[in-house]
């Protein structure tokens, strides 16, 4: 042992890493919980009497001090995409015919299938292999800072042997991974609550979200985290395969679920998914299918995303598990868009880690087909092991005096008529001012994902609509003028009044693409309002665009091009809108540089095929900085055809049309020039 306070805190610091390993990640200790506490006491006590040498990755720092009161936005580097969904074997050979008639014909193409774990997403970015960021999924485009949190989880490493990388530009890199909390953690703390006579924690996933998000560091790491990894990010990395990916993030030593194979077809594929369902029941975490993912990196760019998820990969997922109960009542629930939603009123049932209470009943045409009648013994199940839903009656048990349901003639909230629209299957409420569908649009607008006004919850938006303090979502900014009226509410303080005006004014700063999803047009999502915006720019263009011009924007389809003109041909919305403005919020994004006359400017481009030298993203996005669209679809108004790798079905269409079509050595010759200018 040395006497060097130096080398002692740097042998103390890397045999606690080692054993960090072992514990948490490899489930392999060497030592003793005593030997283990000995060590780190010894480290603690050597960078108290030496504070300056107290290395930036030491494992005394997983705990740091409080957050702020609110977590800061992260711009996610790489958009963290939802998967699609798979519930039976035709839905996944379907994956796989999509994904081979959208490849070379004749191309071999692997899976790799792992599980997914109910948990939620995190991102991790490393510089010079040390963690500077931890961040939440968010809306996929930008997350929250939960570093402070994230090096609480023990299984993280907060810094990576550099010796794994060939250059100083591979340490830096990001990962993505699920955070969770295991069965055994969840259930202690509930016996504690319990005996203290406090709630209950719903379940393991809820638990895990909200303990990432506690504001005190010290809180977080008294309730143990885990973490499996799944996915290395880098501009440098030369791995071709998404399963190369997984054993480097095991040789950096990040966890990685041994429960995952390379399948070589997709009947190997649905082999794999049947051997993890029959052990799922005795994981120590809970997971609710399994995720697959085409293996190739090239080919996994040739597929391409659409608006919310990646076409390369889906999610596969397992029978959900049932429970038998009573249906005391069905109850009538009308959301923002009008649409009036049966829900099951049930005799409380555990089912799946959490006790249901309610469930979905669909609409009514899925009454009628399962002839579901209140006072029926019914089968709920959790659908994709989160929403309950009622999946059949249990006929032998119903009594004598019930009766079938019958369709809802008025709106159950404001008693105006209804009308179903041909082709749907819901009923919706004719009146847009209904207080249901007010409290809905507002409550969206309010949302984390969308302007995020802290304070402003579900209970607080009844409240205030039933008052007449708010009747749509620009009322909200104009709740200042009634300041001294809200303070006089029952219930409500000084400070909780201060605090929500304080963050509603807050709001006026979210970015152009945040108030694009808040104002709730029909299709748009998060990631959709981020494509819109980032193209036309300002909503003064968009309001201006017809369906062609916005269809052109990469990966928006017809519905969301049809909603959008819908939308802004509403005089009402065209009236909350001119509010918004007025209250100052932003309805632009950041003005691009104009560009000077260059081959790309005023010209619309479409990308096909594998380049080369850069991602696809990268030359959609030099090409709008010259002054030129990068656009999703070939039409006869397409300009160039850029034809990479393995060019498909837009190349194709490009030649029948006469487009001019670019080779990607013709386009970097002609992109170079354009960027001397």
């Amino acid at each position: 042992m040395t006497n060097d306070p130096r080398k002692r805190i740097q042998q103390l610091s890397d045999e606690l890493k080692y054993h960090d390993h072992r514990y948490y990640v490899l489930s392999d200790p060497e030592i003793t919980d005593l030997e283990y506490d000995m060590l780190y006491k010894e480290l603690e006590r050597l960078e108290r009497e030496n504070p300056e040498l107290v290395l930036p990755d030491s494992p005394t720092r997983r705990v740091g001090s409080d957050l702020e009161n609110e977590f800061k936005p992260v711009l996610h580097n790489y958009p963290m995409l939802s998967l699609a969904n798979t519930y039976n074997e035709e839905e996944l050979f379907d994956f796989d015919r999509r994904v081979r008639e959208s490849l070379p014909p004749g191309e071999k193409v692997e899976y790799v299938v792992e599980y997914k774990i109910d948990g939620l997403s995190v991102s991790l970015r490393y510089q010079n292999c040390m963690l500077v960021t931890g961040a939440t999924r968010g809306d996929g485009v930008t997350g929250e800072d939960v570093t402070a949190n994230v090096k609480t989880i023990r299984s993280i490493p907060l810094s990576v042997d550099s010796s794994n990388f060939s250059s100083e530009a591979d340490g830096n890199f990001e990962v993505r991974g699920e955070v969770y909390m295991e069965k055994a953690v969840f259930e202690g703390l509930n016996l504690e609550r319990q005996k203290k006579g406090e709630k209950l924690f719903a379940n393991p996933r809820n638990l895990a979200s909200g303990t990432l998000k506690l504001l005190n560091p010290a809180d977080t790491a008294k309730r143990p985290l885990q973490i499996f990894t799944y996915y290395y990010l880098s501009n440098v990395s030369s791995h071709k395969t998404q399963h190369e990916n997984l054993k480097f993030l095991s040789k950096l030593g990040f966890r990685v679920n041994p429960n995952h194979a390379l399948c070589n077809s997709i009947q190997e594929v649905l082999n794999f998914c049947k051997e993890l369902e029959e052990k799922r029941d005795n994981l120590p975490y809970e997971v609710d299918g399994v995720v697959i993912k085409v293996n190739s990196f090239r080919h996994q760019e040739l597929l391409g995303s659409i608006a919310k998820s990646p076409r390369w990969a889906c999610a596969f997922k397992f029978k959900a598990k049932q429970a038998k109960t009573r249906l005391n009542d069905i109850t009538w629930q009308v959301g923002r868009t009008g649409a009036i939603t049966p829900v099951a009123e049930l005799e409380p049932v555990f089912l799946a880690g959490s006790t249901i209470s309610r469930a979905t009943l669909h609409n009514f045409d899925e009454i009628t087909k399962k002839d579901i009648r209140r006072g029926d013994t019914v089968i709920i199940e959790k659908g994709g092991d989160v929403i309950p839903k009622v999946v059949s009656v249990v006929i032998e048990e119903r009594g004598a005096n019930t009766k079938p349901e019958t369709a809802p003639l008025t709106c159950p909230v404001c008693g105006s008529g209804v009308f179903r629209p041909e082709n749907e299957a819901a009923y919706y409420c004719e009146n847009g001012e209904c207080a249901a569908q007010v409290k809905g649009r507002i409550e969206h607008f309010a949302s984390r994902g969308a302007m995020d006004i802290e304070g402003l919850g579900t209970s607080i938006i009844d409240q205030f609509v039933d008052a007449g303090y708010l009747k749509t979502y620009a009322d909200i900014y104009r709740l200042k003028e009634k300041e001294r009226e809200l303070k006089s509410i029952e219930r409500f303080g000084e400070k909780s009044i201060d605090n929500l005006l304080n963050s509603i004014e807050l709001s006026k700063n979210k970015p152009f693409h945040k108030v694009l999803f808040a104002i709730g047009i029909r299709y748009v999502g998060a990631g959709a309002a981020k494509k819109l915006a980032d193209h036309f720019v300002s909503l003064e263009r968009l309001m201006q665009a017809g369906e062609a011009e916005i269809t052109e924007v990469y990966e928006i389809g017809e519905a969301i091009a049809r909603s959008v003109v819908k939308f802004f041909s509403d005089g009402h919305n065209l009236h909350l809108v001119s509010d918004l403005r007025e209250f100052g919020l932003q309805l632009e994004g950041e003005q691009r540089k104009v560009a000077v006359d260059n081959f790309f400017k005023n010209k619309s481009f479409v990308l096909t095929g594998t380049l080369s030298s850069m991602k696809r993203e990268e030359a959609a996005e030099r090409i709008t900085n010259l002054g030129g669209k990068s656009v999703s679809s070939v039409s006869k108004n397409t300009d160039f055809v850029i034809a990479g790798e393995s060019a498909g079905s837009k190349l194709d269409k490009a030649q029948k049309l006469g487009v001019g079509i670019l080779t990607e050595e013709e386009f970097l010759e002609k992109l170079l020039s354009a960027e001397k200018l």
